[in-house]
């Protein structure tokens, strides 16, 4: 995959004496600006006004979004357990303890205490209610926050058509709530292996994928949320991408503290659907570190390194050339901001024959 990274002059000056033949040079004729015949130019390039704008390539991965832990509250015999990969939608099962299904519904409360007839008024009833209704059960059924007969009633029948105890009563040992469809991230028991209450039972995300990246605190500068990006995708596919949240507390990667890197969490959401169904695939992120407006620019490869120190480039009109010392700017797409005396628009300079 492609990287470009931020360019300062020092980079500059060792990228282009490895790779691409870096001319270094002294006063042409006498001094630098003199002119000489041009019959030693073997290529040109125009000076050209244009925004530059410069990104910074990161690793990243490619996941899913809102990892979690989902403990059982049941007590027996796992007897069933999903594949890893499997996506479980309300109303199915997460896992099954005794041959008994724990039942996925929809809801961003847990269920804390058991819902019955006769329980007093709260949100969760309502959360109850209204997935027994999605689910089709209850056509009498009114969804508010009162377990009212027509809620025993649509949970009995719930019961029986799961193979339930059909006692009207729902617990934390029957149904899990979480906030949408769920991804087997991975399975923390196996068939046979005896549960408790509150032992972890599965690692679940949601489906919608996303962007991770364990940013170099470094860097921090460049992110903040809201933030564009382009994400380059294993086999080459790019997305763009918005940067969803920054982590605001440090961590260190690596063998230990003081040889680790110090990091913070980046998470960025797609515009689209990647193809790939890979989970922890490696991607490349590309961000905007700089972005001038309206300068003047040339190739990279148009640099002189100057005997004397500093950048020049070598400007070629009619028959003759002439090295004008420049000051660089920024870098983007494969060119340099310059300023010198005398430059301006639409001149020539000297670049390497490819």
């Amino acid at each position: 995959m492609r990287k470009r990274t931020l360019a300062v002059a020092g980079a500059v000056l060792l990228a282009l004496a490895a790779g691409a033949g870096l001319a270094v040079t002294g006063s042409a004729g006498g001094g630098a600006g003199s002119p000489t015949p041009a019959a030693a130019v073997p290529a040109t390039a125009p000076i050209e006004r244009r925004d530059l704008v410069d990104t910074k390539t990161l690793d990243g991965a490619l996941t899913y979004a809102d990892e979690r832990q989902v403990a059982s509250h049941a007590s027996g015999t796992v007897t069933w357990v999903p594949e890893e990969g499997a996506v479980i939608r309300r109303g199915r099962p997460l896992l099954r303890v005794d041959r008994r299904p724990v039942v996925l519904m929809y809801g961003s409360l847990p269920l804390y205490r058991p819902l019955y007839w006769g329980v007093s008024d709260g949100p969760d009833v309502t959360q109850l209610e209204r997935n027994l209704k999605a689910l089709g059960y209850g056509d009498d059924l009114t969804v508010d926050d009162h377990f009212s007969r027509a809620t025993h009633l649509a949970v009995l029948k719930w019961q029986e058509d799961r193979g339930l105890p059909e006692t009207g009563r729902v617990d934390a040992a029957q149904v899990v709530f979480l906030p949408g469809a769920a991804r087997v991230a991975e399975a923390k028991v196996a068939v046979g292996d005896r549960i408790t209450p509150g032992r972890p039972a599965l690692t679940v995300t949601g489906t919608d994928r996303v962007v991770r990246v364990s940013l170099d605190t470094g860097y921090q500068h460049l992110v903040k949320k809201g933030d564009k990006v382009t994400v380059e995708l294993p086999g080459g596919e790019r997305v763009r991408g918005t940067i969803s949240s920054v982590g605001t507390v440090a961590r260190t990667v690596g063998r230990d503290e003081e040889d680790g890197e110090t990091v913070i969490d980046v998470e960025i959401t797609l515009s689209r659907r990647p193809k790939t169904r890979l989970d922890r695939a490696p991607v490349e992120v590309e961000l905007v570190s700089e972005r001038v407006r309206n300068v003047l620019t040339v190739p990279i490869e148009a640099l002189l390194a100057l005997r004397e120190g500093g950048f020049g480039v070598e400007v070629v009109e009619g028959g003759a050339t002439r090295v004008v010392p420049v000051r660089i700017g920024a870098f983007g797409g494969g060119r340099v901001q310059i300023e010198g005396p005398g430059l301006r628009e639409g001149m020539r300079v000297g670049v390497p024959e490819s």
